[in-house]
């Protein structure tokens, strides 16, 4: 089997990547998880008559993990092994974040998970949209990003380690 390299930091979502991960992690789940095992699991979790109006009557602006894993099934295919989407790194914004929060000439350690929400949370994603690093609409998610991270991940993990570039 040929692996597709997909580009997991633009196609999904961190929550759809933390949903993915805990089917593939699943042991109790029937192997092998694929997109449409990963939708049939998240449509069993909403209630017959709202999954309907989701359905038909789609009122919420952002575009729900259904909407989204539905894209993903539309360009990939159903059969698509779920593991080839689960995000194991950042996005290349917060890369950059992460790579300007190591590169600080004041800090003494590596920067951890934490060290790097701290600094978003200080002002860093401002300066960096300012100084062109970070676009004006990308720093909007970075935060959820990196918490979603150390949800997974801890705080402490080295922030290094996520570094991911296209």
């Amino acid at each position: 089997m040929i692996r597709n390299p997909i580009d997991v930091t633009a196609r999904v979502s961190p929550q759809l990547s933390a949903l993915i991960e805990s089917r593939v992690n699943d042991p109790d789940a029937e192997q092998p998880i694929t997109l449409a095992a990963v939708r049939a699991f998240l449509t069993g979790l909403l209630p017959g008559p709202f999954n309907e109006a989701e359905r038909l009557h789609h009122f919420d602006a952002g575009v729900s993990l259904l909407d989204e894993l539905d894209a993903l099934i539309e360009e990939y295919g159903g059969d698509m092994l779920a593991f080839n989407f689960a995000q194991e790194g950042a996005s290349e914004p917060l890369s950059r974040v992460i790579e300007a929060v190591a590169n600080d000439e004041n800090r003494e350690n590596p920067p951890t998970l934490w060290a790097v929400r701290e600094a978003m949370l200080s002002g860093l994603l401002t300066r960096l949209v300012g100084e062109g690093v970070l676009e004006d609409d990308e720093d909007d998610a970075l935060l959820e990003e990196v918490e979603g991270l150390i949800g997974r991940f801890g705080a402490d993990a080295l922030a290094e380690g996520f570094l991911h570039y296209e």
